[in-house]
């Protein structure tokens, strides 16, 4: 008897280890994609009127879940939508409870406590498609370890080509081309716009302004000019002699107001400008002017260099944001982050392009360029995946504002004050930066 029970505890302690030992390969199972409870809540979301369809796609996928929910639509352009939350607060019935936010906005909203923290790991977790969330856009969209936004949008500059104007110039849209053998009309940068000047700068890692992790700020620019690298003085330099063959010819190219007009004649078939440094939005206007496309190309940014040195414009982009005031509903906040989910799976990507022109960071190039999208969607497609991997992160620390003001002011000196070197215009903008950094 004794042996009996002895035989049936030794099974029963092997049939418990093997028990525990399922129970343990189960922890490691990934999450389901959505929470299986559903909710009973209302939420109101911004949605552009051209995003509709996508949205009102995405609201019957999440409302499959939650049938007994509702989501209402504030129908706003995103930056209408945030002067209306900027005038008022987070309580504003007017101000939806889920929207849209460009990525340099995510400062002064947290700072205004506008955003609520979302479990943006999981979401990415849930969606996939990311093998460093956090090195990208989402990492990027945090505060010190909150997530307030979710990826939405990747956002960088490309190169649009006028292949009647590359070929009378003789160059090669199929080779690297290097900006300094360029003459000054054949590629039109507005650089005194730090928006793209940035473009040039990384090309040499030039630091505008930077923050240390422990909040110290510090910028290149107020360095002597001996103590820049001889790839930052080259950089510097380019600018300077593209700055230098437009004023020497009285052309419009570095004028704040005329430039713009200017850029659009010259690149225009028929013109003196091959290359124009501007962002996907621009595809439609610029293809206008390239024969109403048939003379248009697309390339990436780095296709171009800087004394060998390809030009990096910034991670940038978008993120869908939720409202402060829906922290602390948890049903509200799992409806939310649900429906931010669903307009931006990766499932359907193309649909999303096609409604908003938006761009998912998580999602393979292939996925777009066998798609049903046009030849011109891919191409931009194709040139901002390949301008974005590997540019630097765009900084969104709040005082970073103030460099748009002190570098242009900087170059825009260049006209006054007619430096006779790249030395004497470099310490015109240094003068500026020292400034800027004396307001820290």
């Amino acid at each position: 008897m004794k042996k009996t029970i002895s035989i049936i505890i030794a099974v029963l302690l092997i049939v418990s280890l093997v028990a525990c030992g399922g129970k343990t390969e189960e922890s490691q199972t990934p999450e389901p994609t959505m929470a299986p409870i559903s909710v009973t809540e209302t939420i109101s979301v911004q949605v552009e009127t051209d995003w509709l369809p996508h949205y009102e796609a995405a609201k019957a996928r999440v409302l499959e879940k939650h049938p007994d929910s509702t989501i209402n639509w504030i129908e706003s352009p995103a930056f209408d939508h945030l002067d209306v939350l900027d005038a008022t607060d987070v309580t504003n019935v007017d101000v939806a409870d889920v929207f849209a936010i460009p990525a340099d906005r995510l400062y002064p909203l947290a700072q205004n406590e506008a955003l609520a923290s979302i479990d943006a790991l999981t979401m990415a977790k849930n969606i996939g498609g990311w093998q460093n969330f956090e090195g990208g856009l989402g990492g990027n969209l945090a505060i010190d370890g909150d997530y307030l936004a979710f990826p939405m949008n990747i956002e960088t500059l490309i190169i649009f080509a006028n292949t009647a104007n590359a070929a009378a110039k003789n160059i090669n849209l199929g080779d690297i081309i290097e900006f300094t053998e360029l003459g000054f009309e054949e590629m039109l940068v507005p650089a005194f716009n730090a928006w793209f000047g940035v473009a040039m700068l990384n090309a040499a890692n030039i630091e505008l302004l930077a923050q240390d992790a422990d909040g110290t700020l510090w910028s290149d620019m107020t360095k002597n000019w001996s103590d820049l690298s001889s790839n930052q003085q080259g950089v510097i330099e380019a600018i300077y002699d593209y700055w230098k063959g437009h004023d020497e010819a009285l052309t419009d190219g570095w004028d704040t107001g005329a430039a713009w007009g200017y850029m659009d004649t010259s690149f225009s078939s028929g013109g003196n400008t091959a290359l124009r440094l501007e962002g996907p939005w621009s595809t439609s206007n610029l293809s206008g002017m390239a024969n109403d496309g048939a003379d248009l190309a697309i390339l990436p940014i780095t296709q171009v260099t800087i004394n060998g040195s390809p030009l990096a414009h910034w991670q940038g982009g978008w993120g869908m944001a939720v409202n402060a005031r829906v922290e602390g509903n948890d049903d509200q906040m799992t409806l939310a982050q649900d429906f931010i989910q669903e307009v931006v799976n990766p499932m359907f990507a193309v649909d999303f392009f096609e409604a908003t022109g938006k761009i998912l960071e998580n999602v393979q190039e292939d996925k777009y360029t066998t798609s049903s999208l046009s030849d011109i969607d891919k191409t931009v497609v194709s040139a901002v995946i390949k301008s974005y991997q590997g540019a630097p992160a765009r900084p969104l620390f709040t005082e970073w504002g103030q460099v748009w003001d002190t570098w242009q002011n900087g170059l825009m000196s260049w006209s006054s004050e007619k430096p006779a070197n790249v030395e004497e215009a470099y310490n015109l903008v240094k003068a500026s930066f020292e400034a800027m950094m004396g307001n820290f």
